[in-house]
């Protein structure tokens, strides 16, 4: 797949854009003054793949815990600052690796000059978050309602700020709760401008919904090409968003390692309990770090094809199963046999 072409840039140690790997981002819903809960959490998606981890700084007390913070920790860290331009300089000050702020919104230009020379001088990007639900008086006025050219003006006129001070260390993200706005935002986004794009839906819902809603707008701009970095935004344990997104970077063919998982829709002819045995298999292999593919099927007509292509595969059959290991058949067992037997291959 040919990815769009953008300017990179270094988030900590992770790069973003350019021809770099699509990274996934997550934010702590712990208070970061508390340092104890949040690198705790900080650890925990780190432990379930995440990327970039961004951190909320509404306070004083939240930004003197960034050093401290990071020094217990070792995922790059992003600030997310409102209103207040001497919280971004104290994150500056406190070794943060990225900064999430609309540059209209903290006050004059002599605000914006003092956050883009810091982070100027320490080599911090900066991400401009656009956000339909917070557009511009002006630009309602003008269009009516949230569209993607209003979003896209949006972002030139804070991007236009940054540079006016010389600072082009950019990432950029267009975010709306509608999925067909955020897709088209995003598009025209990739048109307009060469900064790599942070992707995602806003305000999807709980974990069912969110998850589907992000897969269809992040997914589809993934396939597209489109998308730098990514943040599955879930009314859930925030490592579940690491897991979404890492899912959805597998769907659309721009990760690997781990194990894919495959199993078959239940029908009329299915004589085996498929729905407890590939529950059971995809449990026992979560986190297993192996680049491998495991197929579970339910019957004779796709299930032996299917198996065959996996590493791993079960074909069930009545009340038993074939079990594949690289194409080749490895025996016939009674249903009750065929998960350990599987584990026991797979763990070989």
């Amino acid at each position: 797949m040919k990815r769009n072409e953008t300017k990179q840039i270094m988030v900590g140690s992770v790069p973003v854009g350019g021809e770099a790997p699509v990274s996934v981002q997550t934010m702590c819903n712990t208070k970061t003054w508390d340092v104890e809960a949040t690198v705790a959490q900080i650890r925990a998606m780190r432990a379930a793949g995440a990327d970039i981890v961004r951190i909320a700084v509404p306070d004083e007390r939240s930004a003197l815990a960034i050093d401290r913070i990071k020094a217990e920790t070792d995922v790059p860290l992003v600030a997310d600052i409102h209103f207040d331009y001497r919280l971004a300089l104290m994150a500056a000050e406190r070794g943060i690796d990225k900064i999430r702020i609309n540059p209209g919104n903290i006050g004059g230009e002599e605000h914006v000059r003092a956050v883009a020379e810091a982070c100027r001088e320490r080599r911090i990007p900066i991400r401009i978050g656009v956000n339909a639900g917070s557009l511009e008086k002006p630009l309602l006025e003008k269009y009516g309602h949230p569209c993607a050219e209003a979003l896209v003006e949006s972002a030139r006129g804070h991007i236009d700020l940054l540079l006016k001070y010389d600072f082009d260390d950019i990432c950029l993200s267009l975010k709306s709760s509608s999925v067909p706005l955020t897709v088209a935002a995003y598009r025209l986004a990739a048109e307009s401008f060469p900064y790599p794009l942070h992707l995602g839906v806003t305000e999807t819902g709980t974990e069912w919904n969110g998850t589907i809603q992000s897969a269809v707008g992040i997914g589809t701009l993934l396939c597209e090409g489109l998308g730098s970095t990514l943040r599955v935004s879930l009314t859930a344990d925030p490592v579940r968003e690491v897991s979404a997104g890492i899912a959805i970077l597998k769907a659309a063919g721009l990760r690997r390692g781990g194990v894919r998982f495959i199993s078959c829709p239940t029908c009329g002819r299915t004589e085996i309990d498929l729905i407890g045995l590939a529950t059971e298999v995809e449990q026992r292999l979560r986190g297993l770090d192996r680049d491998i593919t495991v197929a579970v099927m339910g019957c004779v007509v796709n299930g032996p094809g299917e198996a065959r292509e996996a590493d791993y595969g079960i074909a069930g059959g009545r009340d038993r199963g074939l079990l594949f290991k690289k194409g080749e058949v490895v025996g016939t067992y009674p249903y009750a046999e065929l998960l350990p037997r599987l584990l026991e291959l797979i763990d070989a």
